[in-house]
């Protein structure tokens, strides 16, 4: 049987994987190394220099195309880092259309870093795919997506996005990190490209930062892998043994996330202290049924409003929380929360966040795989 013919709870386990050459490990040995003996200049077993290739970093990008149903993958320090490389395929004069509704962090690396080098950006609403095509013109050579959003939760029409894409010669990008190849696999949607935040659900233990993007395409995949080796923002063979291992728990982890996020979303929809919840799943959530016809389930991500949407209200609710743990990130095993206009959103203007939904009283859970009573008692004492 063929690897590339499993279902994907077995992927995450053998998909791209195969048995260390050296001794028949099962686990992909760290290979804490930067260098490798060659037998005459330019000879060797298909390593040089840890920068451009590492066996334990091949084992993880091999995983991560795997379950992204992707051909080529490749690792980065940081799901930044693995952006970056994405936006270094454009050269000055060029125009990328992105989300409104994104990650901080994107936010800043595309206006504070990119602009600066005479790329425009373009943040718009997408959730109307039809607004996108007014923002394209001849100098428009990327589309950057996240589904679901960060922080809003709002869901874009990637089959929608990939036509549009197609009809006018542009790449496609899509952020999954919220979403994971559990619930979806964009390439299969459209896209041209899918990147990770790594440190999130794919390592899931809250104990490593990696970036990932995963493509279809060779001549695609190669100008990206030249990217990594040049600007050499790689991770490195201890954090991409723990992404291998996470990735193998995977499904059985988006599981619980998916179950803990819908009692959750569900229990604060009936608070009479929450004014707002925004979770994919509810059937009155925009998009609600691209959400379900592109994604397996609705995921762990949640964000809500406390009743008057008051700033200090939110505060005091995140600080009096005590299995969830107020903390940046997301993904991981245990329960989080964040405030994202000081924390994940900060860099981004308050006018501009304000437009897109991020309040100053807007709080987001990253709901873990406890015990789902224990998460509704503590947010029960919490929001009072």
């Amino acid at each position: 049987m063929s690897k590339k013919n499993l279902k994907f709870n077995s992927k995450t386990i053998h998909g791209g994987q195969e048995p260390d050459k050296a001794y028949g490990s099962v686990m992909p040995p760290i290979y804490q190394t930067s260098t490798y003996a060659q037998s005459s200049p330019g000879e060797h077993k298909g390593y040089a220099y840890s920068r451009s290739a590492n066996p334990t970093r091949s084992a993880l990008e091999n995983a991560l195309a795997s379950i992204e149903n992707g051909n080529y993958g490749l690792a980065f320090g940081s799901g930044l880092a693995a952006i970056d490389a994405v936006i270094k395929l454009l050269s000055p004069g060029d125009e990328v259309v992105a989300t409104d509704d994104i990650y901080g962090g994107s936010y800043r690396l595309f206006k504070q870093i990119f602009e600066k080098f005479g790329i425009t950006f373009h943040f718009i609403g997408m959730e109307d795919t039809t607004a996108i095509e007014t923002y394209i013109n001849k100098n428009t050579k990327l589309i950057w997506v996240e589904t679901p959003t960060n922080p809003m939760m709002n869901i874009i029409d990637i089959v929608a996005v990939g036509k549009i894409a197609k009809k006018h010669n542009i790449l496609l990008a899509v952020d999954n990190t919220f979403a994971t190849p559990y619930l979806q696999t964009p390439l299969d949607l459209g896209a041209d490209i899918v990147m990770h935040s790594a440190t999130k659900y794919l390592g899931g233990h809250s104990d490593v930062v990696v970036g990932a993007l995963v493509v279809k395409d060779k001549e695609l995949a190669d100008k990206l892998y030249f990217i990594q080796n040049a600007s050499g923002a790689i991770c490195g063979p201890m954090d991409s043994f723990l992404v291998v291992r996470g990735i193998k728990t995977l499904h059985v982890r988006m599981q619980r996330h998916c179950e803990n996020g819908k009692a959750i979303a569900e229990y604060l929809a009936n608070h009479p202290k929450v004014e707002k919840v925004f979770w994919p799943g509810f059937k009155n959530h925009p998009n609600h049924t691209i959400a379900k016809s592109q994604m397996k389930d609705f995921g762990g991500m949640i964000s809500f409003i406390p009743k008057g949407a008051n700033y200090d209200d939110a505060i005091k609710i995140v600080e009096k929380l005590e299995v969830f743990t107020l903390a940046e990130s997301l993904g991981g095993v245990e329960s989080l929360a964040g405030h994202p206009a000081s924390m994940t959103h900060a860099s981004i203007p308050k006018e501009e966040r304000e437009k897109s939904g991020i309040v100053d009283a807007l709080i987001r859970l990253s709901v873990g795989i406890e015990d789902e009573n224990d998460l509704i008692d503590d947010l029960k004492q919490a929001i009072g």
